[in-house]
């Protein structure tokens, strides 16, 4: 658990910088940037100018509302918490969906901070369809007839197609390669769900399930060694996974696809696409367009 000394250090740290907004060169997606929350945005039609401007002003401050809540997001969801902001509420609303099993609200902080920023977005008349790229975590709005095309970032070969009709407004990926630390050794898992916040913690708990516990070439480390403030705490996280044969990539993916399937009959993600050693396998409603 993360002491409450630590956390006021680290907001303290975070509330020196400000936040950045710029437009990229291709003068049509804005690119927002506050510590470690990396934004991609782009909308289409007649409002967004006025969409951006609303963007650029919300972005500002999630950054430090998170920061506040931290000793209380990094810790196991449970029923009885009460986050106060409104980012930290999408975390929780997402993360308590699958307490179940160990995972905290910081599991859905990607996809959160793309959902908000998506419905700020969304709000504004003109718009007919936007996105929001956290780092991959991704959250869209699509208006009557639109449709938006998504590659997967573990191959850039493979897509899906999410249109109006499908209530689908969210992808993330995870793996051990990603940003954030993983309790197993797929390369990726890309989920689409409801909205980001719900992919991003479900990609997460299967990117975790696809492993080969004490298998001798997968190195780990307490993840606490590699980050003080983690929620993992002593948890064993992914550092390195060694060469793997058919038959153990298989076994692997295998217990990753057993908690994805469970996760569309239980209606909680549309269908997710896992990664590992050049292999792929997938679930649910949307297929890839290029699956090999």
């Amino acid at each position: 658990m993360v002491t409450a000394s630590r956390c006021c250090r680290q907001q303290s740290g975070n509330e020196m910088q400000a936040a950045i907004a710029r437009m990229l060169p291709d003068g049509n997606r804005l690119h927002l940037q506050h510590g470690p929350i990396d934004l991609i945005v782009e909308a289409s039609g007649t409002g967004q100018q006025k969409a951006y401007a609303r963007a650029e002003k919300r972005f500002a401050s999630i950054l430090d509302e998170i920061v506040s809540e931290l000793c209380l997001l990094r810790q196991q969801v449970t029923t009885d918490m009460k986050p106060k902001g409104a980012v930290a509420g999408r975390m929780y609303r997402a993360a308590i969906l699958f307490g179940n099993e160990f995972v905290t609200p910081m599991a859905a902080v990607a996809g959160a901070v793309a959902d908000e920023i998506i419905s700020v977005i969304s709000s504004i008349e003109g718009i007919e369809k936007a996105y929001v790229n956290n780092g991959g975590d991704t959250g869209f709005y699509l208006d009557e007839g639109q449709k938006i095309r998504a590659v997967m970032a573990a191959d850039m070969k493979s897509s899906i197609t999410i249109r109006s009709t499908d209530p689908y407004r969210g992808i993330a990926t995870s793996g051990w390669r990603g940003r954030s630390f993983s309790l197993g050794i797929a390369d990726a898992v890309s989920v689409v769900a409801e909205n980001a916040a719900m992919a991003d913690v479900a990609a997460t708990l299967i990117a975790n399930a696809v492993d080969l516990p004490g298998h001798p070439a997968i190195k780990r480390q307490p993840a606490i060694e590699l980050s003080l403030d983690s929620d993992l705490g002593e948890r064993l996280v992914t550092t390195d996974v060694g060469p793997l044969d058919e038959e153990q990539t298989a076994m692997a993916l295998a217990a990753g696809l057993v908690r994805a399937e469970a996760m569309v009959r239980d209606n909680l993600i549309a269908g997710a696409v896992l990664f590992l050693a050049g292999e792929i396998v997938q679930t649910g409603k949307l297929a890839l367009s290029s699956a090999r």
